[in-house]
């Protein structure tokens, strides 16, 4: 018979989930490892993104093949690069594709290296492309034909012909007008890289804005880098990561605010710094404050402390040399969702799926 009641030494701890890093310095296939891994571990939900390889939709397909039961939040999707109409269909052929495999979808509006440079697109008002992505995706996702002829986003006589996925819908905020949206129209929000204290502040202004729009608050999910070996290799590893969002909209303001304003400053200047440059600015103490690294106290301590300002935690395992897909890091995880007290140290490599 199976408890209701959390495990001793659990009870003030957040949900914990896990998101899939795609690390760059690390093989794209090591993905499926901490899928498969994550779903062996019964973590509550896996989140599959996507940066410079697999297509998520592709990913999530062969994840589902490869998995049993987690249940699986697609994105956040950048709604500037993918119509409502793609998502929806996306989101349902993976479900289908997947056994009925639960599917989520979460939505975001992603940055201009990714929208504009890479895609060519549009990357104006994109808290009103959120708001107008997320009207269409209710109506598909009860299947129906949704009519959308906004500012941003226009849609006419599409419906799902596949079982829809569920309808909860992630919405990915950082500013005070994506903030406003998620209020309105979010089953949960998201946010990404943000020390414990930011993650506070953005969750309290979520709360204000809910209470302003007469709704219960969406619970907050915070996407933070976790490792629990080979530390300095890690903190390397999301230190690499962080140069690439330094000049983001969002992403920057939030480390202005934790008090990195001068790399932020750094990476505006001109001529634009290499990327090397910019790695070499990003100060482990910025790191650190964003990040869960160390034994497993220090990452149950860290938990905790993002637990005291969000619902939930996304652990994105990072990727070493000691710990290939994040598999010992999983482990610690694990145990401490569990209360379980002693662990194997650092295995051997998970199989590929």
């Amino acid at each position: 018979m199976t408890s209701n009641h959390p495990a001793a030494g659990t009870e003030d701890l957040p949900q914990i989930t896990v998101g899939l890093g795609l690390w760059k310095d690390r093989p794209a296939h090591e993905a499926l490892e901490t899928a498969k891994l994550a779903d062996e571990h019964n973590f509550p939900e896996l989140w599959i993104g996507e940066r410079e390889t697999y297509d998520t939709f592709a990913l999530a397909t062969a994840i589902g093949s490869c998995t049993q039961r987690i249940p699986l939040t697609l994105g956040p999707l950048p709604v500037a690069v993918r119509d409502p109409a793609m998502i929806a269909r996306g989101a349902a052929s993976v479900a289908a594709l997947s056994g009925g495999r639960k599917v989520r979808i979460a939505v975001g509006p992603s940055s201009p290296i990714i929208v504009t440079g890479w895609h060519g697109r549009d990357h104006r008002r994109p808290a009103r492309a959120m708001s107008e992505s997320v009207q269409a995706l209710r109506h598909f996702l009860a299947q129906e034909r949704a009519v959308v002829d906004g500012q941003v986003i226009r849609t006419r006589g599409y419906r799902l012909r596949l079982p829809a996925p569920t309808g909860y819908l992630t919405m990915a905020a950082f500013g005070t007008h994506a903030i406003r949206t998620a209020a309105r129209q979010a089953d949960r929000m998201a946010v990404a890289l943000v020390t414990a204290e930011t993650a506070a502040e953005l969750a309290k202004q979520l709360a204000k804005e809910s209470e302003a729009a007469l709704r219960p608050r969406p619970p907050v999910a915070a996407w933070v880098p976790v490792a629990a070996t080979a530390e300095a290799a890690a903190l390397q590893q999301v230190r690499n990561m962080l140069a690439d969002y330094l000049n983001a909209p969002g992403y920057s303001q939030m480390f202005a605010r934790a008090g990195y304003g001068d790399v932020v400053d750094f990476a505006r200047s001109s001529p634009r710094p290499y990327r090397s440059q910019l790695i070499e600015a990003v100060p482990f103490e910025l790191v650190k404050k964003i990040g869960i690294f160390g034994d497993k106290d220090a990452v149950r301590q860290g938990l905790l402390t993002y637990g005291a300002a969000v619902d939930e935690v996304v652990a994105l395992p990072c990727s070493t040399p000691d710990d290939p897909a994040g598999a010992y890091t999983l482990q610690v995880l694990q145990a401490i969702r569990q209360g379980k007290g002693d662990l194997r140290g650092p295995g051997s490599r998970p199989a590929v799926c």
